[in-house]
């Protein structure tokens, strides 16, 4: 592995340990040359998953960008990243087990949607009205009014 400082090959692993679900493996690194630290991600390459967009155009899944809209989402909220990084991580998982290597965006977008509703109803909310493209104050109080028949009477939710 190439030290990010120095771009000596020669490092040594200090220790490793499994992340998402077994499915990726962190190791912390040393450097033998300048001796700095650093991590490593290895992850297994699967077969690769295409998104089908909704004008028909074809694009490499990228868990990057399914992060990065959920971490949009839940801007200014109290989530951790490990719970967003878990969740992609959960729907990426999903994904590769479904079979095929191909999924249409808004299916990709009512997984994310699933996972937020149930890990904040704001950000659920927001993901929602962007998603959805509301194209109307009716159509998102639609929306608002399923999310509080879910919570019942209790004002919790009733999963």
């Amino acid at each position: 592995m190439r030290c990010p400082f120095c771009g000596k090959l020669d490092s040594r692993v200090l220790d490793t340990r499994p992340v998402e679900d077994s499915t990726v493996t962190r190791r912390r690194r040393e450097c033998a040359e300048c001796g700095r630290r650093f991590t490593s991600y290895e992850r297994i390459e699967l077969m690769p998953l295409t998104v089908i967009k909704k004008d028909g155009r074809r694009e490499r899944f990228a868990r990057k960008k399914l992060l990065e809209g959920m971490l949009r989402a839940c801007e200014k909220r109290p989530i951790a990243l490990q719970v967003l990084e878990e969740a992609a991580g959960e729907i990426e998982y999903a994904l590769h087990h479904a079979g095929g290597g191909e999924i249409s965006s808004q299916r990709l977008g009512e997984m994310v949607m699933d996972k937020l509703r149930a890990i904040d109803e704001v950000a659920y909310v927001r993901f929602a009205s962007v998603y959805r493209q509301f194209k109307d104050v009716s159509k998102f109080l639609e929306e608002l009014e399923s999310l509080l028949e879910d919570r019942g009477p209790s004002g919790r939710r009733g999963n």
